[in-house]
């Protein structure tokens, strides 16, 4: 996977913009202004940084050499995948993503998961 895929898979989901906050090289994805997404645009090999469960980190960590835990991020909250390698399947990569998207979603105020609810339709 390249950073044209990433971005293909990434930036049509509801609600998403694309923010570079920290610097001009670090792109930054939010649902309804949460972050769930974060990459090094200029790195040599593609990494993404994803929201996880908990649970679920310690076990994908334990499962794939490539995914460690998050750079510069909650190491308990917050996975790095090391995608520029082509060690990942592309559909896992597809369903980390789609469950970090998930779990921000769930933190979000009843009102703000409404507003998502009408940009879906």
């Amino acid at each position: 996977m390249d950073l044209d895929h990433l971005l293909s898979y990434i930036s049509p989901k509801a609600g998403v913009e694309e923010t570079f906050p920290f610097d001009e090289k670090t792109l930054v994805w939010k649902v309804m202004g949460k972050m769930f997404a974060l990459s090094n645009i200029t790195d040599e090999v593609l990494r993404v940084n994803l929201k996880c469960d908990p649970d679920r980190s310690i076990e994908l960590r334990e499962e794939y050499p490539e995914i460690i835990p998050g750079y510069h991020m909650n190491k308990k909250h917050w996975n790095t995948l090391i995608i520029g390698e082509g060690g990942l399947e592309q559909s896992i990569i597809h369903s980390l993503i789609d469950h970090s998207y998930e779990l921000v979603v769930k933190s979000l105020t009843k009102a703000k998961r409404e507003e998502l609810a009408s940009l879906k339709k």
